[in-house]
């Protein structure tokens, strides 16, 4: 049996993509498909570096291909990708696809933690990545780097104009303003102050192409949450919480801000952190000490994605004061923070596919 071109993408258009629910061939994911006798050879292009179903996906185009065109077919399949967006090039940002605004009703609850993780996770999936610490008057995300002494250089830019080159590690590019200060200085300013930072840390800094930027929000809803979504187009926002009731109050307020019409940001999930307590000598025991199940009752009750439970264990702190994250290490919560950048690349890219690309907020809020 002659295997055709024409065949083979026939039977690869009744695969459908598991998140955007279309079939590879209409949208676009199938290229460079070559057929010699009974070699099959294509590459499909994964919305994201970090795609957790690439293994279901490849298996059922062979199992597709096999059914409809030949058994005796003999498929070679590359795997690529390409990062979709949420916005179309405009003067800020130009080269960064997608914004992703880290939020948490409260202090407290590990945010800039699973920032942290989460960049250095999409990162070492392939991603380009970089983090803007916008807690002006709590930075730790150059403790959590190792990268508390360094300082960014600035260059020229066009016009004469002064532009900061991020600090690098692991593969993430960020500016904090602890890259800006003397570390035990404490920063007394104004809100308009911080606000003037954060828009400096956007538009004056060369973050040149990313897949995802990822803004470390401080707690609660302020001036910077409302300065952010006014300079830039948020892809949407992420909740971290922890179970308690104290915490989950908080962060239903911080979620609410984000679904208010003037503002229409899309909540990508909810993650649980400090879940549950593991000893590092039982680690598959489980002591849910600050409660149960708070993460999957905010998640429902504003339907949305739970992204994951990350649990409580001593590697975890450790690693951010030593500045390696948890998530290069070979750990349980190592596993648990590479399967919450999977599924936050997952649901953007999902929100891609079905959401219209998210405005600056125009209006004074």
């Amino acid at each position: 049996m002659t295997i055709s071109k024409e065949a083979i993408m026939k039977a690869l258009s009744t695969v459908e993509e598991p998140d955007l629910k279309k079939d590879l061939v209409s949208l676009g994911m199938i290229t460079d498909l070559q057929v010699e006798g009974k070699e099959v050879k294509f590459t499909v292009i994964l919305t994201t570096p970090a795609c957790p179903l690439k293994e279901l996906i490849k298996e059922r185009c062979v199992k597709a291909i096999h059914q409809l065109v030949s058994t005796e077919a003999i498929i070679s399949i590359s795997m690529t990708d390409r990062v979709t967006s949420s916005r179309t090039a405009g003067p800020v940002l130009p080269g960064v696809k997608n914004i992703i605004a880290i939020a948490s009703g409260k202090g407290g609850v590990g945010k800039s933690t699973v920032t942290t993780n989460l960049a250095v996770a999409l990162a070492r999936a392939g991603a380009k990545v970089g983090l803007i610490d916008a807690d002006i008057f709590g930075p730790s995300i150059p403790t959590m780097f190792n990268v508390e002494m360094s300082r960014p250089e600035v260059k020229e830019g066009p016009g004469g104009k002064t532009i900061i080159v991020p600090i690098e590690m692991y593969g993430v590019k960020m500016i904090s303003i602890g890259f800006l200060t003397a570390a035990d200085d404490a920063v007394v300013w104004r809100g308009p102050m911080a606000s003037s930072a954060l828009k400096q840390f956007i538009n004056d800094t060369d973050w040149g192409e990313l897949d995802y930027l990822l803004i470390d929000l401080p707690p609660g809803t302020s001036d910077i949450h409302l300065t952010l979504v006014q300079t830039v187009p948020v892809t949407g926002a992420v909740i971290v919480t922890t179970p308690q009731k104290v915490a989950l109050a908080d962060a239903v307020k911080g979620l609410s801000m984000f679904r208010q019409p003037q503002i229409n940001v899309p909540v990508l999930g909810v993650i649980e952190n400090m879940a549950y307590f593991s000893p590092e000598e039982l680690p598959d025991n489980k002591y849910y000490i600050f409660g149960k199940g708070g993460g999957q009752w905010l998640a429902d009750k504003f339907q949305v994605p739970l992204l994951g439970q990350i649990p409580l264990v001593q590697s975890i702190r450790e690693a951010g004061d030593q500045g390696s994250p948890a998530v290069l290490s070979h750990s349980v919560s190592s596993e648990a923070f590479r399967s919450l950048a999977e599924k936050l690349a997952q649901q953007i890219a999902i929100r891609n596919a079905n959401f219209a690309q998210t405005e600056p907020v125009a209006i004074r809020v």
